[in-house]
């Protein structure tokens, strides 16, 4: 701990807006993993086939409650077709649209933030480093220093110029790491709640026809 303070203390202060920046990417990280698996923790094949079966049977009020067992986007989005089903295509198309596109926003809120964040802790950490870079040279062309002295501003303006790039770098590469996991899994349930949602309109036109 106490190697981790030297080094934050060295490279500040733009070691320590660097901090901020990693712990509000940490705080996005979080948040929208505990999101995306708490509100897309559905089994959509499964779901879809109890759907399916309500639906041929003509049990659209038992499929609609089933809709209603728990707030979760996909349960909505057929929820609103399902509620339409009497209204013909046009309703049963328009209802369910407009569902996704209020559901779809929420799922891949703040993921993007995070290859900016990417950008931002890769660039202050350029700053830090062009500041420790230019402590050293200023040391090394300074009069009036004896070399033991020189020796020792440099090495400060050194290690202040190193610990700058390293945690710049560092929460870069976490940022981008969790970018791309997060944006799978988001595409992934996108994909899942789309082809879900026409498989459904497909069900319910049929069934009208």
């Amino acid at each position: 701990m106490d190697e981790i303070w030297h080094a934050l203390w060295e490279g500040r202060p733009f070691s320590f807006i660097n901090i901020g920046v990693l712990a509000l990417s940490l705080a996005i990280i979080g948040e929208r993993t505990v999101y995306i698996l708490t509100k897309y923790r559905v089994n959509t094949t499964e779901f879809m086939a109890q759907i399916r079966k309500l639906v041929q049977a003509g049990n659209i009020d038992r499929a609609i409650k089933l809709c209603e067992a728990a707030p979760l986007p996909l349960l909505q989005v057929c929820k609103a077709g399902l509620t339409q089903v009497n209204r013909g295509e046009e309703a049963i198309i328009a209802s369910m649209d407009e569902k996704l596109s209020d559901e779809l926003p929420a799922l891949e809120k703040r993921i993007g933030a995070l290859w900016t964040l990417a950008n931002l802790a890769t660039l202050i950490g350029l700053l830090g480093t062009i500041k420790g870079l230019i402590a050293s040279f200023k040391s090394v062309g300074s009069p009036g220093l004896d070399p033991a002295e020189k020796s020792q501003l440099l090495s400060a303006g050194i290690s202040e110029a190193m610990w700058n790039t390293f945690l710049g770098l560092f929460i870069a590469v976490i940022c981008m790491s969790a970018h791309l996991v997060l944006n799978g899994m988001a595409k992934k349930h996108k994909m899942e709640m789309e082809k879900a949602a026409q498989r459904l309109e497909n069900l319910l036109i049929l069934r009208n026809k």
